[in-house]
């Protein structure tokens, strides 16, 4: 489909389509004004494309590629870029390391293909000497990783181009809008007439979606559905433990949780999978909606 962008009607107004960041990408706006929806839908898929180039790992022409090829040396960063490392920095405080932006190497070990392929713990300890927080300096602007080490920004770059989006488009318009980048959205009012948006989350080993009422604000989804390994039937689910390597194994097959942002959904879903066998006190703590499938 490449960079291409959609406009249809549909019954509750109109659907902006695209692709953008490995998924298709959707913003549904709440009103039968084309030029309206033009605008909408070419603003919010600009703004997840700009993103996508701005911070994708798998691009040699970005502010990311200079800083995991500077082997060792000081890198200085733009202001949007140490927003995201500030808030990636507080991630992996309030984590106690579970939520870590270096741990994106641990894929060279880790091949999620439903094979029965499992790493040597030789290799996973190779790649630990380079998995750390706290083996980088971070003093902005000026980020320093040591020879090898990476940042990736997957694990938050969805759900911050969601934000991003929204923002952009409420500067211009108070019609409601529903951004979805592959199951992280914001909703930034209820559709006319209606309390809430209806999103479906996909019922794990059922046929059924499970329908979720958002009125506004972020909604993100972490789950291992579709990657991960099966040996001597153990399945080893995709959601890594960056301090051990090692998949988390008690995790939920899926979580999503609602909050004010969708960076803020989408951190505290990942830190639900992460906390494993706790994920559900975890999120009782926090006092937010969320939904959890075993």
């Amino acid at each position: 489909m490449g960079r291409q962008l959609l406009l249809t009607t549909i019954d509750t107004g109109m659907a902006g389509q695209f692709q953008a960041m490995a998924s298709p990408c959707e913003v549904l706006i709440d009103s039968r004004d084309e030029a309206l929806a033009w605008r909408v839908a070419s603003t919010v898929a600009a703004e997840a494309w700009r993103i996508e180039t701005t911070f994708s790992r798998y691009r040699d022409d970005n502010l990311v590629y200079r800083i995991n090829n500077a082997n060792g040396a000081p890198v200085e960063v733009d202001a949007e870029t140490a927003q995201l490392l500030d808030f990636a920095e507080q991630a992996y405080q309030l984590s106690d390391g579970a939520f870590d932006l270096s741990s994106g190497v641990l894929r060279r070990a880790w091949k999620f293909d439903g094979s029965d392929r499992l790493p040597k713990q030789s290799h996973i300890d190779e790649l630990l000497s380079i998995v750390g927080w706290d083996k980088l300096s971070w003093q902005p602007p000026v980020l320093q990783l040591l020879p090898g080490m990476e940042i990736d920004f997957g694990g938050i770059g969805k759900e911050y181009a969601v934000d991003r989006a929204a923002a952009l488009v409420r500067a211009f318009t108070d019609t409601p809008v529903l951004i979805n980048f592959g199951g992280d959205l914001f909703a930034t009012a209820p559709p006319a007439g209606q309390p809430h948006w209806l999103v479906g989350v996909e019922n794990i080993g059922g046929l059924q979606s499970a329908m979720i009422q958002l009125q506004r604000g972020g909604l993100a989804t972490s789950g291992d559905a579709r990657r991960f390994l099966m040996k001597n039937s153990k399945r080893y689910p995709h959601v890594l433990n960056p301090r051990t390597g090692w998949p988390v194994m008690d995790a939920p097959r899926s979580v999503s949780v609602a909050a004010g942002s969708c960076v803020e959904a989408g951190l505290l879903a990942t830190l639900a999978m992460l906390n494993g066998r706790e994920a559900e006190a975890f999120l009782a703590a926090q006092n937010v909606l969320h939904w959890i499938q075993r």
